[in-house]
């Protein structure tokens, strides 16, 4: 499958499901002063969990622009270095908004992961809340039971509040969840160690692909925890580590993603992209990163500028810069040449940026011209 095909079967499976298909929220937040970026798929219905608003459906999905470079989730440095962390990423999710809770989100996603996309049940791992004292926090026992229906006991890990308690933020709506992580190693290496043991340990090969969040409690300004009126459904699914795992690579940048990107970043520098750790292998993954989130943030309005959500743009504009002008030798703009490249890539489910393609090139340009007269200059 490629990956629109990937996109498309989780919104049409959905679909069955009696969900409402909506469309991504702007990655700028504009009217939250607790946030800079869309960081969660569930930042637009906020205000459906706080019971603030009454939700005009009962059970939506969507694919969710993301950005996390900024405050709780930070993972810029990473980005290009390792294979699977990104600044911007497609957030799959499924909501339910006082409907279904915790017994159909967790199976449906076993569903849609095991007999759609067909991931052997083998590979696939759950975490479950075990409860935390301090805050009063009960285990999670009806996702404990769920899952104790669908797989063995050895599949089922239980994770701490760290792991296995989602905040948004530092207040707002949040809730204990059931993350499923799923096994990509060799089965010579799986039977070696089990799996259970590398859940959780950053191991790049056992990865989490998806998150069933229940959300029931309003954390306070005193960091206290009130009950929510009604308990909603949260999931996200990275459409990047399903590709992944769906077209069997060992790299997110191995699929079909981002190769189209790297390819053209192939022909403009005339260097070879070859997968490896090196700083010039890096420095195209950074590349086919950092254009993503530039150019989408930059299409829903948020220029780059020196405060501020418009300095976090600038800020990935440059580090991209710094890694072609320093790695592939290029010395002219070139995430300009690489904005039409996505437009079209992402027409079909984020069409803002082909309507906005000539104007984001233009910006990036001349962001690019000045930095790069910044650089020389320095280097002298």
């Amino acid at each position: 499958m490629t990956a629109n095909e990937i996109r498309q079967a989780f919104l049409d499976f959905f679909k069955e499901k009696g969900h409402t298909i909506v469309p991504s929220a702007p990655i700028v937040v504009k009217d939250d002063p607790t946030l800079m970026f869309t960081n969660a798929g569930m930042n637009q219905f906020k205000d459906y969990f706080l019971g603030n608003k009454f939700p005009p459906y009962g059970r939506v999905a969507d694919t969710q622009k993301c950005l996390r470079v900024s405050g709780k989730h930070n993972d810029l440095e990473e980005v290009g270095v390792d294979t699977y962390h990104h600044t911007m990423f497609e957030m799959l999710g499924n909501w339910s908004f006082g409907d279904y809770f915790k017994r159909e989100a967790i199976t449906w996603s076993w569903e849609l992961l095991t007999e759609i996309y067909k991931i052997p049940k083998d590979r696939l791992y759950a975490t479950v809340f075990e409860g935390d004292a301090k805050e009063g926090l009960p285990a999670s026992a009806i996702a404990l039971a769920k899952w104790q229906e669908l797989l063995p006991e050895d599949h089922i890990v239980y994770g701490n509040k760290k792991d296995n308690f989602w905040e948004m933020g530092d207040t707002g709506p949040c809730g204990p969840c059931s993350e499923i992580h799923v096994d990509c190693r060799p089965d010579e290496e799986r039977s070696k160690t089990p799996g259970h043991l590398l859940v959780n340990k950053d191991h790049p090969q056992v990865i989490e692909i998806w998150n069933n969040v229940f959300i029931q409690f309003n954390r306070k300004k005193d960091g206290s925890l009130e009950p929510l009126p009604a308990t909603h459904v949260d999931t996200g699914m990275g459409l990047e580590r399903l590709v992944r795992v769906l077209q069997g690579k060992a790299s997110n940048y191995d699929t079909d993603i981002f190769t189209g990107t790297i390819a053209v970043t192939e022909k403009i520098s005339g260097k070879k992209y070859d997968g490896s750790d090196t700083k010039e292998a890096i420095a195209f993954r950074v590349i086919a990163d950092h254009i993503r989130a530039i150019s989408f943030t930059i299409a829903d309005g948020q220029l780059p500028s020196n405060t501020g959500a418009g300095y976090v743009i600038r800020r990935i504009l440059r580090r991209a810069v710094r890694y072609y002008f320093s790695y592939l030798d290029y010395k002219q703009p070139l995430l300009t040449q690489l904005v039409p490249v996505l437009a079209k890539q992402f027409e079909g489910v984020f069409p803002e940026l082909l309507q906005q393609s000539d104007f984001v090139a233009k910006v990036v340009k001349e962001e690019e011209e000045a930095f790069l007269r910044t650089l020389d200059k320095g280097l002298k």
